[in-house]
């Protein structure tokens, strides 16, 4: 993973990505919360950032969601927007906003279950919605 100074983060915050959700991506810090790792797994999204999507997947999901997987999602995926509408400790809602083929936008809503384990915050599974 390069370096990217300068740059609006992707996960929508309003800060800098290098003052977000990079120190994440480079393993220099460890999301603090659900919410933070939410919103770190959409920067990778859009970043690509395989490796850190697959790490950051409970082990019990990582079978079948593999580092390749990961990247091809990422890579046909033009990601636009990240919109949080509810956080609780372990559940975070949220809408993800991505141009279709048509370059149209859709929305991926989803409330996902993330688990603390060992200091860590991993990302289980999640209901979507229509």
């Amino acid at each position: 993973m390069k370096l990217i100074n300068n740059m609006n983060c992707p996960c929508g915050s309003g800060l800098q990505y290098e003052n977000c959700c990079q120190p994440y991506h480079l393993k220099l810090k460890s999301a603090p919360t659900a919410e933070a790792l939410m919103r770190s797994r959409y920067s990778a999204f859009v970043l690509a950032e395989a490796d850190y999507l697959f790490e950051t997947t409970h082990v019990s999901r990582q079978k079948g969601n593999g580092k390749d997987a990961y990247l091809q999602s990422a890579k046909n995926t033009k990601w636009v927007k990240l919109e949080i509408i509810a956080a609780d400790i372990s559940i975070v809602e949220f809408k993800a906003f991505y141009l279709n083929k048509k370059f149209q936008t859709e929305v991926l809503h989803e409330k996902s279950n993330f688990i603390l384990e060992n200091g860590k915050w991993y990302y289980v599974d999640g209901v979507f919605y229509s």
